[in-house]
């Protein structure tokens, strides 16, 4: 018979309007130059857009591109320039230099600016991030507490647990650079600071001039999954901050939970914050208690000392597919010197999406009386695509298609005609196509039953026997191609090709069902028996085929164009 075969084309390229955590920051900027750095990100509109409502004031906007291989600094800083790799630059009114179009997060910029202005930027929480160059030259900021006045640390303090004493910003040789708003770039622009009178401004980008790469970011570190943070998703339950006090000596953070700011213009909403569990080991029970934060709590970080900060999520609260809920998780020490922000997420719990259902048969048996199952000498794999929306519908797809749809708005999705589907030429996107060459040629087919734990969801599906996919029939061979043998008429079912009729039944456990661990199984990972029955494949005899299988989610848009193609 004809192998049944599926081929994916291509891996899934989640796009989608920013979903995210905000805050706003306000920049001083005085007349001139000014060094700004921003710790979120505000990618989310363009340079242009962001300093439209300042007018003339910001005439130009350089951000700074750290080059490894570059020459370091040694009387003074880089020296901006429009021929150099270090900088990209957008000039107001000149269209020839405007290379820089977004302003990412975790990165220093100069301004300069015709007049004094206040530059209030909202935007996306980023975990603290930073790469410092051997070569001598960095222009970078950091989440220091407070505004840059007596509250703040001085650098010094800030930059004592730097890795070495050898190699260290603070060694006597070492120089620190500022921008503060002089008029022109010269020998007092940037200006030098001593490191044990300035106070560190976490909205201020200085120069700094090192011997040693590292990772530095302030003297408590933190590590997370991703620059997301602790996105839950819909299918997380726990996730964990780790902590690393590079401190000689003891301090305590205070954790707490802080709403987001409402969104920017064109961006998803933002309902509501996310209900956030601390997650505290029972050494009794030898399980984790989960406690609502409230109102935020703190915990002791030996010197030198290092930590796991867990967190849980309710969605009990949660009923709406497409919310977004986020929050920030603010975090400030006992010595005041960081205050940082670390963005939050979940989305309501659900299966809905597309997903590829990977089934591996092990046992094939007649249904005749008296006939005994045999077990195949290796797995038969079968794979399939499953669609299943936000009303548990459960569809099976021929094919699907993923990008800009040809709607209104171009929004990203899924459909099932090459016709709703946008081009990279027209949408800038590259379309994917999936498709399950064993499947015959229908839009879709709809499941009976539930894709849940415990539950069983059946497909009927019927193979024509002229269908390209009938394993009978073989284009290019005389003998089966369906026609008569004057290549005039087409042969009923039987004499040449026969149909099929196959049902399709997938029982999902809560346990993988040949006893393995499989990670995510339950919530990432959906699986467990498959069971067929096929008609039509040998005569009058019926064949019952068993195995296993299991379900991975590529793409968690619960909506699909249905549109089928034109004839």
């Amino acid at each position: 018979m004809k192998t049944l075969l599926l081929y994916f084309l291509s891996v899934l390229v989640t796009m989608a309007t920013v979903r995210a955590q905000w805050y706003s920051q306000t920049y001083p900027l005085g007349k001139g130059w000014n060094g700004i750095w921003l710790s979120g990100d505000a990618t989310y509109a363009t340079v242009a857009e962001i300093f439209s409502e300042h007018g003339p004031k910001v005439s130009e906007v350089w951000r700074w591109n750290p080059n490894p291989d570059q020459t370091g600094f040694t009387g003074s800083p880089s020296t901006p320039t429009t021929s150099s790799e270090e900088w990209t630059v957008w000039k107001r009114d000149d269209p020839a230099e405007q290379e820089l179009t977004q302003m990412m997060g975790n990165t220093s910029y100069l301004l300069r600016c015709d007049a004094a202005t206040s530059l209030t930027l909202k935007q996306l929480a980023l975990p603290p991030s930073a790469t410092w160059l051997i070569s001598g030259a960095n222009f970078m900021g950091m989440p220091g507490f407070g505004p840059g006045d007596t509250t703040s640390p001085l650098l010094s303090t800030y930059l004592a647990s730097f890795p070495s004493a050898e190699t260290t910003v603070l060694s006597p040789t070492s120089k620190i650079y500022k921008y503060e708003g002089e008029e022109d770039l010269g020998a007092n622009n940037p200006k030098e600071v001593q490191a044990g009178t300035e106070r560190l401004n976490p909205g201020q980008a200085y120069w700094f001039e090192s011997a040693a790469t590292s990772d530095f970011t302030g003297p408590v570190e933190y590590e997370l999954p991703s620059t997301s943070g602790l996105a839950f998703g819909r299918t997380l339950t726990a996730m964990t901050v780790g902590v690393t006090n590079r401190l000689t000596t003891a301090v305590t953070l205070t954790v707490r939970l802080e709403p987001s700011e409402s969104e920017p213009n064109g961006q998803s909403a933002v309902p509501d914050g996310v209900v956030l569990m601390r997650r505290l080991f029972n050494s009794t029970t030898n399980e984790y208690d989960e406690i609502p934060m409230g109102g935020g709590f703190t915990v002791a970080l030996d010197p030198s000392g290092r930590t796991n900060l867990d967190f849980g999520v309710d969605r009990s609260g949660i009923t709406d597919y497409d919310a977004f809920h986020a929050s920030i998780l603010r975090i400030t020490d006992s010595q005041n010197l960081m205050d940082v922000r670390l963005p939050v997420s979940v989305l309501a719990a659900s299966s809905s999406g597309l997903w590829i259902a990977q089934a591996k048969v092990s046992h094939v048996g007649s249904t005749v009386p008296g006939a005994t199952g045999t077990t195949t000498s290796q797995p038969f794999p079968l794979v399939f695509l499953i669609h299943l929306d936000a009303n548990g519908v459960a569809r099976m797809l021929p094919q699907v298609f993923v990008g800009k749809l040809d709607t209104a708005n171009n929004p990203f999705g899924l459909c099932i005609s090459e016709e709703k589907i946008l081009s990279k030429a027209e949408s800038g996107v590259v379309p994917r196509r999936y498709v399950s060459c064993q499947l015959p040629a229908v839009s879709y087919l709809t499941g009976v039953g539930a894709l849940a734990v415990g539950s069983t969801v059946t497909w009927k599906i019927n193979v024509p026997h002229t269908d390209p996919t009938n394993p009978f029939v073989h284009t290019y061979h005389p003998d089966h191609d369906n026609l008569d043998p004057s290549f005039s008429s087409e042969l009923k079912s039987g004499e040449e090709s026969y149909t099929i009729d196959r049902t399709c039944g997938f029982t999902f456990t809560s346990e993988p069902p040949n006893g393995s661990m499989v990670a995510g199984w339950g919530t990432t990972v959906l699986g467990g028996t498959y069971a067929e029955l096929l008609k039509g494949l040998n005569g009058d005899q019926d064949l019952s085929l068993t195995g296993t299988f299991a379900m991975r989610r590529i793409s968690e848009i619960a909506t699909i164009d249905l549109t089928p193609s034109t004839p």
